[in-house]
């Protein structure tokens, strides 16, 4: 999905590096702001920290891309994280994120055309009891079938 919006340093995010400059660990730290600032890391945002800290940029792509907590790319607005841990895999965790595709027309660690919506493998949750399970805004659903994403996927899209 191609974005025309433009980023920059937030006063939350500035103040932030201010106090991380200086310490051990300090590019992870700042990119996890970063990321929880904006929902992944824009380009704009990482030529910026590269500047500010005096690092190459090679250096905060090479965290970023080892690292798959971190996105390259802005997610729906209800990112949808199936679960592909053992328990999940084993119950039909693969089940679930293809049954996802089918229903929002699109794939894994894409967006929907309408930005709603974004579908990302993730390892154990901790919710391993209620297997195969998935997280959306912060909410769990577990136990699930296939039969059970068209609701979830209704009412979620009616929030």
């Amino acid at each position: 999905m191609q974005t025309t919006e433009e980023y920059k340093i937030t006063d939350a995010l500035a103040s932030f590096v201010e106090k991380w400059r200086e310490k051990p660990g300090n590019l992870i730290m700042i990119l996890h702001k970063a990321q929880d600032e904006y929902g992944f890391i824009p380009r704009k945002i990482a030529i910026e920290l590269g500047r500010i800290l005096d690092v190459p940029l090679a250096k905060i792509y090479g965290v970023i891309t080892f690292y798959n907590f971190f996105k390259l790319e802005k997610p729906g607005k209800h990112n949808i994280q199936v679960c592909t841990g053992t328990a999940c895999y084993l119950k039909g965790g693969i089940d679930i994120i293809e049954e996802l595709e089918i229903l929002l027309g699109t794939g894994i660690n894409t967006v929907t055309d309408d930005g709603l919506f974004s579908i990302e493998s993730v390892r154990c949750i901790g919710c391993c009891g209620l297997a195969p399970v998935l997280l959306i805004d912060g909410e769990v659903f577990g136990k699930l079938s296939k039969d059970d994403l068209p609701k979830i996927i209704a009412d979620i899209r009616d929030r």
